[in-house]
């Protein structure tokens, strides 16, 4: 693994589109580039009283957006999909700056293009009424119907496309909806919404770019039917307690320390470059990637070996620069989480097989592509979710051992089984509690795929057709 110095960039294809989301009026904040520390642009600083004027347009708005009806909402979803893509190299070098994540690999270009991906999805994806029952006497009908206003809150890890996740699927089944992007990463979506609302109707689509106050108000606010969150655990769960009194729907995707059991029967060398991408992509910063790693005995060694041979190859660096595929960790703050989690880890005599020695003077908040051999539960490396480039790797023997300890944590995002005999990976897959559970990889999503966790990485399943019917209250028609 090599770092690359930080770049100064001197000139921006996304200039014209940061000077269209910058306001000319009101509180702005800078916004700092986490590879360099330099400001890369200004975020306008709004309230709950913007959110307010947001919700009452959105719901002013939200009757004519669903008579148009399926089709022409798909319509006109498919022309948002086509924006993103005609303005998909600005938003990458933005969410590059902002977010840190470089262009090339699994990163910012792959994320614009998820996100044209799943807005063509929702778009595309049938939802016919549905007879469930039909005697001849008594014939009923399943049908969805839209919400009204819909909140989405999003993360700063995948800012982007996680918002065409939350606003893809709502705006198709009739609701409008207003954003609330993360603090940190706010221009990426003032940026994606300013696109895709050049195609929309007037009123149907808002962001709001707050603070914790503004989401806090999205969560109780009385004309808001549904939230969307994805974040940690602890704001769900705040949500979760605000939102009730209104008794909103709601659909979140929080926390995760996702396993991976590694069966004796592989070919190490195989499966080494996804393993290392099941952990590390977008710098290990994905709520669904690989955080412990558990690898049998009888070839333990082969697959540490293995992974340190792969994660040398990746350059880290600055996102611009097209040859890095690693970047920094967005914030400082997870930076130090990231740093504290490896130090204990080091403390505890487990074995650094690769990384470890930050820089922690330099300008950017960039953290070492670290690998740890030789350790064990208890340790808060392996007990506490990293959500960065620091993945512990595990030696068992047992396999209802292992599964046990796979399972011996209260989140259950995701996890894998990795194996050369695939049913014997199925079986040992349904014994893992899990929302998904990926065989031979980790961390793959498709639009038509449900996704969702269990245990206290949430509820509530995205994608397909799962995904819309969760944007529509459900209406039985008997008779």
């Amino acid at each position: 693994m090599t770092i690359d110095t930080p770049i100064r960039v001197l000139e921006a294809p996304y200039a014209d589109l940061l000077d269209a989301i910058t306001p000319d009026v009101g509180e702005l904040r800078d916004i700092l580039d986490p590879a360099t520390g330099e400001v890369i642009g200004r975020a306008p600083v709004q309230g709950v009283d913007d959110l307010d004027r947001a919700v009452a347009t959105a719901k002013a708005a939200q009757p004519a957006w669903a008579a148009l009806g399926h089709e022409r909402r798909s319509e006109l979803l498919l022309a948002a999909a086509e924006a993103i893509d005609a303005n998909a190299e600005a938003l990458a070098q933005l969410l590059s700056r902002e977010q840190g994540k470089p262009l090339n690999g699994p990163n910012a270009r792959f994320e614009v293009g998820g996100a044209s991906g799943w807005m063509r999805a929702a778009a595309a994806t049938p939802l016919e009424a549905e007879v469930v029952f039909d005697d001849g006497q008594t014939h009923a009908q399943l049908t969805y119907r839209p919400i009204g206003v819909v909140g989405a809150i999003g993360p700063w890890n995948w800012p982007q496309m996680i918002t065409v996740w939350q606003i893809a699927p709502a705006l198709r089944m009739g609701n409008t909806v207003v954003v609330k992007p993360s603090e940190y990463t706010p221009l990426s979506v003032l940026a994606l919404v300013h696109v895709v609302n050049s195609v929309l109707p007037e009123g149907v689509l808002h962001v709001v770019s707050g603070g914790r106050d503004v989401g806090a108000a999205l969560s109780t606010h009385p004309e808001v039917g549904k939230v969307m969150f994805t974040g940690s655990t602890a704001t769900g769960k705040s949500i979760i307690r605000s939102s009730a009194d209104t008794v909103k729907r709601l659909t979140l995707e929080l926390g995760g320390n996702d396993a991976g059991i590694v069966l004796p029967d592989v070919d190490p060398t195989a499966i080494a470059e996804g393993l290392f991408w099941g952990a590390f992509i977008n710098t290990g910063q994905t709520c669904a990637a690989l955080k412990r790693l558990y690898v049998h005995e009888d070839v333990y060694d082969a697959v540490c070996d293995a992974l340190v041979d792969v994660a040398r190859t990746m350059p880290m660096g600055v996102g611009l620069e097209e040859r890095n595929v690693l970047g920094p960790l967005q914030n400082r703050q997870q930076f130090d989480i990231v740093d504290r989690l490896v130090e204990a880890a080091k403390a505890s005599g487990a074995r650094v097989l690769l990384g470890g020695e930050p820089d922690r003077d330099q300008p950017g908040n960039f953290y070492p592509t670290t690998l740890i051999a030789d350790i064990h539960e208890g340790t808060p490396l392996v007990d506490e979710e990293q959500f960065g480039p620091a993945l512990p790797i595990i030696r068992y023997r047992d396999l209802d051992e292992v599964i046990e300890k796979a399972n011996g944590l209260d989140v259950g995002l995701g996890a894998s089984v990795w194996s050369s005999d695939r049913e014997k990976a199925r079986a040992v897959a349904a014994r893992i509690d899990a929302g998904t559970v990926w065989i031979n990889s980790h961390g793959v999503v498709h639009p038509m795929v449900p996704f969702g966790g269990a245990k206290q990485s949430g509820y509530g399943l995205e994608f397909g057709v799962e995904g819309l019917k969760a944007l529509g209250v459900p209406q039985v028609i008997n008779g």
